[in-house]
């Protein structure tokens, strides 16, 4: 998976376009989120367009086999993948789970929270309705999303 994400990236870079997330189902399925390097704007239908045109080309080249290729853009609850994620959209509300238990529990919604110094943590309410914060690494961490805010 390393190998694919490596020349995923790469075709997205070249293109504008930064990497968010990419999956593989047992299908043959394979996932590609984007977002624009500048994140001045949205992600459009033809931006998903100008990259799936050449990951179909590219991919089979460099020994990947797929079912299906889907690009589109991470939604309003677009997965955090990388350290600089957590910091755009720190003070915002996520929704984690951790690889391991602690005490018991792996899935916490909170506000997203991350020190001068780059540190990673949620705060997060008890079960008693206390603040509590949670911290945490990377490497801790299965899968984070932001929890979509809409306005009507």
């Amino acid at each position: 998976m390393q190998n694919l994400w490596q020349v995923v990236e790469s075709a997205a870079l070249d293109l504008g376009f930064e990497l968010v997330d990419l999956e593989r189902t047992p299908g043959g399925i394979t996932r590609v989120f984007i977002d624009t390097l500048d994140h001045e704007r949205l992600v459009t239908v033809d931006d998903c367009e100008l990259l799936s045109r050449q990951l179909v080309h590219q991919l089979p080249v460099e020994g990947f086999d797929f079912q299906r290729l889907e690009v589109s853009s991470p939604g309003l609850d677009r997965p955090l993948t990388k350290h600089a994620h957590y910091e755009r959209f720190a003070g915002l509300p996520i929704k984690l789970r951790l690889k391991m238990p602690l005490e018991g529990r792996r899935n916490f919604e909170g506000l997203l929270q991350v020190s001068p110094q780059g540190a990673l943590s949620l705060e997060y309410e008890g079960k008693g309705g206390e603040l509590l914060q949670l911290n945490f690494e990377l490497d801790e961490i299965e899968r984070a999303r932001l929890v979509p805010q809409v306005k009507f």
